[in-house]
């Protein structure tokens, strides 16, 4: 069924396109082709309906605009000429014969550029006659024609502006000479055998003098206005013209006071060719007002990356008209690049007394940055409120006429206001850039990383190294200003036509119908000429249709005449461009009467009838005139305003630093965007996408304006570049800033607390919320999706980071791994805070990508693999235990094996801890465990690999002990081989110096000392794996108390009067979770508005699921039990081999070969080495993988009884013993008191290993702890506990 029409358009009306993304850019004015403009649309050909007999006027006009508009393509085309000769290919030597097709190529190639330059040679002739005679028809004695009208007036400054903006631009180009010099050197190469060239060369000479001679242009008119008849009254009136407008800011729009603080000196100069002239003229213009409008703007804008000086205009000028005698005082004023350094900073910017100049920098836009951030807060304020007004306005039924006037009025108002503020503001930025032109930076001495001196472009002059951080702080400020006022202002166009073109209405209205009434009954009813034109006036504007509305009651109350200028109702109706054209004539005509000889001003009082009262009303709503055709184009008018696009040409500089193109470093768009991410100023960073505007804007000039496709190609590539970058930046600032916070935030307080400098600590708050929102970036035509830019960079840096920590971690130790832990935790902090503002990829899904642990049957991850690869080539072999501290520590030692590492891996400090201080902060905290390896570690360890990684190292660890004493195995039958048929008890009588002599005299195991070595290097590494089983069943116990105190009182655990564990009873047999999703379940369901209740009857299955998984998961088994089940069952096979059985049946004391009589006699040989200093190289390993082998072969008491050093002990104490009772001395031992102590540690420790077995894994219950099959341990069903050996060591002589 189709919807109606009505119906669905209702339904999209309901539709918000509007989103929260903050305004961070300017206007949205994609790159088009059309913008609107102030002039007539019809060329002014309604005028002649107003019969006031402006037709040479008009037609004069039509003809000045079309020679402006065609001027501008041609300074487009001089402005972006690029030289043809530098691309010009040399032939070699080899291909000298073929010069003369390269002759020929090379002249067609530059005959096209050079028919353009012929072209704007002929043009500006045109031009010129046209306009000397333009002026020449109205400064004819007798009055013929009525005219000129003050737009015609502005034709006249446009097109002298565009001569002389091309006049410079020729001047100013050195690759246009150049080009024709071989244009010429081809020409009279393949000329040679041409026919009638006599035309062509006279036309090249007149070229080339053109070219040639500065300021062609210029003298060419001044030749053409001086040809006939002199000129001097309408270039009076031009510079009277000028000069009022620049005094009185009338100019509404900083381009029109360009123009004529432009053209001024130039008519300055052509009005003065003579005495006479000279006179006549500061008979109207004190050369005071002159001298002062040339030292308040010492440098005119005139391109992008050009300047005029007036000073320097008229002093070079001076010199080519040589009857010019007048100009002496204007000569001496000094050009920008004449001015010492004093006078350059403050120079004259307004007279405060008739002898002394108040100086300031005017230019510098950070010396006024306070004002203007106060004019624009104060300016948005003030404008959102005459907005709100106006919606108000419009949602009101039945409002007062005088109230709706008032509002209306005051957004025109504001409008006007927002408009000079813009205009004001722009113009400061040109003005400024062309003062930085004017005086490049003479400081400017960058150097390599080598500090070898870099040589440095003009631009990078004027540009690169000519703004100081606050000044480019500033320019940033403003521009975005300028976009912020001009977005706001763009925004409503709409909401404001209608009050705008009302008001404009109304004031025309209120003058021609109440105002010029007025005038005609008082001050020019006896003057018939005067009162003809006030009646036409109010004839071409007046809008008589407005008084219909009004009652007729009213109407009769009044006298007719008085009811039509009294009584109008606004309307948005406009006037046209042609009726503001004529009334601005009248208003003109009235004032000066028609003579261009009156002196005074424009609006003076001198000789004028007209009373000053009347005289300012009509000065009033004339320049109130010019302001109208600007509003009414209300969005061409704000485009121009807010156009920055100026900011990244760089033609002039281009060509004379002879390159193609500078690096982005030297552009100041990417400059701008550069300082803000550089200084981290949490104010400027939501600006940070204002710069791009200028790339807009730019191309937006490129193809409108300057109509160059190059131009355009080459902003696009730098655009791309730069903004590639700007994301890479942005997103390191964001990551730094969130990293540091996190680093922060994970510092010890009690660290903090202890520091005196606490505070460099510290995190500047950054605001990134605006960035984050940010899905439209408009550049270039484009929409960019900075957000979604901003978190695949992230994604991206997150994975950086995590595979930069495990290589730093892979170049390490396993002591390192507490400081990948620490590292970790700060990445992931990091990734939490940034989560709450953009969406990333989560952090453990990272994690398992960059240890390649995505797949659900992949269990050994990349950090268990390296852990793992670790401890086999490094940890066991190189580090040694120390049992009393619970630590292993590295060896001092030489390596058995030497291990290869990748070098460290290096990165920014935003890899690491976010800042170097923070980074200090955290390496001291890495520091205190990177020496040892112990309980820390192994926390570490069991949170990085988790419940998924940590049983597949287990098992890695259960496999190297299988395969160790498999490669053990032929190793220990060598030593059996080698030991004596017949070892008996060591006798008394021989003392402990005979004992020792007997016990060597029986282990001859000299030549196989590597084979020795070999077996206590692998039962040290079996007792390494065996030691740390049982911290890491500690580390394991600890973290399953922890989980299981967090989840018992949800399963319903109490503890019971015996220690065991209970289940309440409450919730009908159900645990509490159970029970309170099944309740919350059935409540829910019962209700008759729960629409579907399926999905929490599924959480409340899923409920019950985790009931069962967290209450199977409570009795959890031990790692070191494990350990010691799966040890034994790999000793299961070498039985035999170690553990004989006696064939008497009774202890073999003599002939034993079994293992626990090879570990005795490699402990006495290990403990007289430790004597001598070696003790470190083996460490307390040895005794915890001897005594657990020996011990679950059950050979303990068999080693108490016969081994080596027991006995050696046993007979040191009765030797002492004896000595004590016959009195002799005591120091005969005293030659083995190392050794006798080191045998007694050996012996203590060795109890202490016993003890824990006992404990862990008691001989009676071996079968209990028998491992199945399937590599499962069968617990044991009961044994009597007994304390920690871990934590009661023996006491000495125990």
């Amino acid at each position: 069924m189709a919807v109606p029409v009505e119906e669905a358009i209702a339904a999209l009306s309901t539709f918000s396109l509007e989103d929260d993304q903050p305004e961070v850019q300017g206007p949205a004015v994609l790159v088009s082709s059309e913008r609107g403009a102030t002039n007539s649309p019809t060329e002014y050909s309604d005028v002649a309906a107003y019969r006031l007999s402006l037709s040479e006027d008009t037609k004069a006009l039509n003809q000045l605009n079309a020679l402006i508009q065609e001027g501008k393509e041609m300074t487009s085309v001089l402005y972006t000429y690029r030289s043809c000769v530098k691309a010009l290919p040399q032939l070699p030597e080899s291909m000298k014969h073929s010069q003369a097709d390269l002759y020929l190529e090379t002249y067609q190639v530059l005959d096209l550029e050079m028919s353009r330059l012929r072209e704007i040679q002929r043009w500006q002739s045109s031009a010129a006659a046209k306009l000397a005679a333009d002026m020449q028809r109205f400064s004819r004695p007798e009055r013929r024609i009525n005219g000129p009208t003050i737009t015609h007036l502005w034709s006249m400054l446009k097109l002298l502006d565009v001569l002389l903006q091309l006049d410079h631009l020729k001047n100013a180009k050195a690759s246009i000479p150049n080009d024709f010099t071989w244009y010429k050197r081809t020409f009279t190469q393949v000329s040679a055998q041409w026919q009638e060239i006599d035309s062509m060369r006279e036309e090249l000479d007149d070229l080339q003098i053109f070219l040639s001679t500065r300021w062609a242009i210029l003298l060419n008119l001044h030749v053409e206005m001086f040809r006939v008849n002199n000129v001097e009254d309408i270039l009076q009136v031009l510079i009277v013209f000028a000069v009022e407008s620049l005094e009185l800011d009338f100019a509404l729009l900083f381009p029109e006071r360009h123009i004529l603080l432009r053209v001024l000196p130039v008519l300055v100069v052509l009005a003065t060719s003579s005495e006479k002239d000279s006179e006549s003229l500061y008979k109207r213009v004190k050369i005071n007002r002159l001298t002062n409008i040339f030292k308040n703007d010492p440098v005119i804008p005139a391109f992008p990356d050009l300047h005029l000086s007036p000073a320097a205009i008229v002093k070079e000028l001076s010199s080519y008209f040589h009857k010019s005698s007048s100009q002496t005082r204007l000569i001496t004023l000094a050009a920008p690049h004449e001015l010492p350094p004093r006078e350059a900073q403050e120079y004259p910017l307004h007279r405060i007394t008739l002898t002394r100049f108040t100086y300031q920098r005017h230019y510098h836009i950070a010396n006024h940055i306070g004002g203007i951030r106060a004019e624009h807060d104060d300016f948005t304020i003030r404008f959102a409120s005459s907005l709100n007004q106006l919606l108000l306005l419009k949602s009101t039924d039945g409002v007062d006429v005088e109230w709706s006037k008032e509002v209306k009025g005051y957004v025109y108002d504001m409008v006007v206001e927002g408009f000079q503020l813009l205009s004001r503001w722009t113009a400061r930025i040109w003005e400024q850039c062309a003062w930085k032109f004017s005086r490049p930076c003479k400081d400017a001495v960058p150097s390599e990383p080598s500090g070898v001196p870099t040589p440095v472009s003009d631009y990078e002059k004027v540009v690169r190294y000519n703004y100081t951080a606050e000044e480019r702080k500033a320019l940033i400020e403003l521009v975005s200003y300028i976009k912020s006022v001009g977005s706001m202002m763009h925004r409503c166009d709409t909401l404001v036509s209608d009050a705008l073109w009302e008001t404009i209405h109304a004031e025309v209205q209120d003058f021609v119908q109440s105002i010029l009434a007025t005038m005609l009954k008082t001050t020019f009813r006896k003057k018939k000429d005067l009162s003809r034109i006030l009646s036409d006036m109010r004839t071409l504007s007046a809008d008589w249709m407005a008084n219909t509305s009004k009652g007729e009651v009213d109407i009769q109350s009044q006298g007719a005449e008085d009811s039509k200028g009294n009584f109008f109702y606004p309307r948005p109706v406009a006037p046209t461009v042609a009726q503001v054209h004529c009334l601005q004539f009248l208003i003109y005509e009235v004032v000066s009467g028609g003579n261009l000889r009156k002196p005074g001003g424009l609006f003076g009082n001198s000789g004028s009838e007209i009373p000053v009262n009347d005289l300012k009303q009509l000065e009033s709503f004339f320049y109130k005139l010019s302001f109208f055709l600007h509003i009414l184009d209300y969005s061409a008018t704000i485009a121009t305003l807010t156009d920055l696009g100026f900011l990244w040409f760089r033609e002039f500089y281009l060509e004379s630093s002879r390159v193609i193109q500078f690096p982005i470093e030297c552009s100041l768009p990417w400059m701008l965007v550069d300082h803000v991410l550089e200084s981290h100023n949490a104010g400027l960073l939501e600006s940070v996408l204002m710069p791009f505007d200028i790339y807009n804007d730019s191309a937006q000039q490129a193809l409108v304006v300057l109509r160059q496709r190059f131009l355009y190609d080459e902003i696009e590539a730098e655009v791309d570049n730069c903004f590639d970058l700007f994301v890479s930046r942005l997103c390191e600032t964001i990551f730094t800033f969130y990293k540091s916070w996190a680093a922060r935030e994970l510092l010890d307080p009690s660290f903090l607390f202890a520091l005196d400098n606490g505070d460099k600590y510290s995190i500047q708050p950054m605001r990134f919320t605006a960035l984050f929102k940010t899905t439209r970036v408009k550049l270039l035509g484009r929409t960019i999706n900075l957000r979604s830019l901003i978190a695949e960079r992230m994604n991206k840096v997150f994975r950086e980071n995590l595979e930069f920590l495990f290589d730093r971690f892979e170049s390490q130790d396993l002591c390192a791994v507490v400081e990948l832990e620490k590292l970790l935790d700060i990445l992931k902090h990091a990734h939490a805070l940034l989560s709450k503002d953009i969406s990333i990829d989560s952090f453990d899904l990272m994690l398992n990508e960059m240890q390649e642990n995505v797949s659900l049957v992949s269990f050994s991850s990349r950090l268990a693999s390296q852990i793992w690869s670790e401890m086999q080539s490094d940890f066991f072999p190189n580090f040694v235990l120390c049992n009393t501290t619970q630590r292993f520590v590295r060896s001092s030692r030489v390596p058995h094996l030497s291990v290869q590492k990748p070098s460290l891996p290096h990165a920014k400090p935003n890899f690491y801890c976010g800042t170097p201080e923070l980074n200090a902060a955290h390496q001291s905290f890495a520091r205190l465990h990177s020496g040892f390896f112990g309980i820390p570690h192994l926390f570490s360890i069991g949170r990085l690999l988790g419940s998924r990684s940590l049983p597949w190292l287990i098992r890695a660890l259960l496999d190297h002990i299988s395969n160790k004493l498999t490669a053990l195995e032929p190793m220990i039958m060598g030593l059996q081989d080698a030991l004596p048929k017949s070892i008996g008890l060591l006798p008394f009588d021989g003392g402990v110096t005979g004992c020792m002599r007997l016990v060597k005299e029986n282990l001859t195991w000299g030549t196989k000392s590597e084979l020795k070595a070999e077996v206590l290097r692998g039962i040290k590494e079996i007792g390494s794996v065996l030691y740390l089983m049982g911290l890491l069943d500690i580390v394991l116990r600890e973290v399953d108390t922890m989980h299981f105190m967090q989840t018992a009182p949800w399963l319903g655990l109490v503890p019971g009067t015996d220690g065991q564990i209970l289940h309440s009873q409450s919730g009908g047999g159900d645990s509490p979770i159970v029970h309170l999703f099944k309740s919350a379940t059935t409540a829910i369901a019962s209700n008759p508005g729960c629409p579907n209740p399926t999905p929490f009857y599924t959480m409340s299955k899923q409920a019950e699921a985790a009931d069962l998984l967290y209450k199977a998961n409570i009795n959890s088994g031990s790692v070191l039990e494990y350990a010691l089940a799966f040890t034994s069952a790999a000793l299961d096979k070498f039985c035999t081999k170690w553990s004989t059985a006696p064939k008497t049946g009774f202890i073999d004391i003599t002939t034993s070969k079994d293992f626990y009589r090879i570990y005795s006699g490699l402990q006495i040989g290990y403990l007289e080495e430790s004597v001598s200093g070696n003790h470190d190289i083996m460490g307390d390993s040895v005794a915890w993988g001897g005594c657990t082998i020996i011990y679950l072969l059950g050979q303990q008491l068999h080693f108490e009884l016969f081994d080596f050093s027991y006995q050696v002990l046993n007979v040191a104490e009765v030797e002492a013993g004896s000595l004590s009772q016959t009195h002799k001395n005591p120091h005969l031992l005293q030659g083995w008191d190392s050794l006798l102590e080191a045998m007694k540690k050996a012996r203590r420790l060795n109890n202490h290993v016993f003890s824990m077995l006992k404990a862990r894994c008691p001989l009676e219950d071996k079968t209990a702890c028998a491992i199945k099959q399937s590599g499962a341990p069968l617990h044991r069903v009961k044994f009597e506990n007994t304390v920690s050996a871990f934590e009661t060591l023996p006491q000495k002589g125990v």
